[in-house]
């Protein structure tokens, strides 16, 4: 509530979004009191995301939760991807280059980081060898 009027004020423009907590979840879906969407279930995480665009969002973001052992699966992100116009974000579990590039090779136009970025000693290097493997 304090950050709104300061948005406002600054003129910044706010980006509405799908933000859909995929099993585990981890903290962030024990926070929200999130209902996580099943690993095994892209069919349920595809019917949020179409309805979030729908409701005129502008992104969707599949969100494992920071810190989770696996992100969120492939083919998930495939799906999604594939049944929406609105840039998908892929987070939660991301800790490789492999990991960044699956993501990124399913339909991520967004992938987030964060752990990489909170747990490397060498950052630079840890996004260098990120980013090099998601070029495309």
């Amino acid at each position: 509530s304090k950050a709104a009027p300061v948005i406002k004020k600054l003129g910044i423009e706010p980006i509405s979004m799908g933000y859909l907590v995929v099993e585990p979840g981890m903290r962030v879906g024990e926070v929200g009191h999130a209902e996580c969407v099943p690993r095994d279930r892209p069919d349920l995480a595809v019917g949020y995301a179409m309805a979030a665009e729908m409701l005129g969002m502008g992104l969707v973001y599949l969100e494992a939760g920071s810190g989770a052992p696996v992100p969120v699966p492939p083919e998930m992100v495939r799906q999604v991807r594939a049944s929406v116009s609105i840039p998908v974000i892929a987070g939660g579990g991301i800790t490789s280059p492999e990991q960044s590039r699956a993501a990124v090779e399913a339909g991520a136009d967004i992938v987030v980081t964060g752990t990489v970025v909170e747990r490397s000693e060498d950052v630079e290097d840890a996004l260098r060898s990120i980013i090099e493997a998601i070029r495309v």
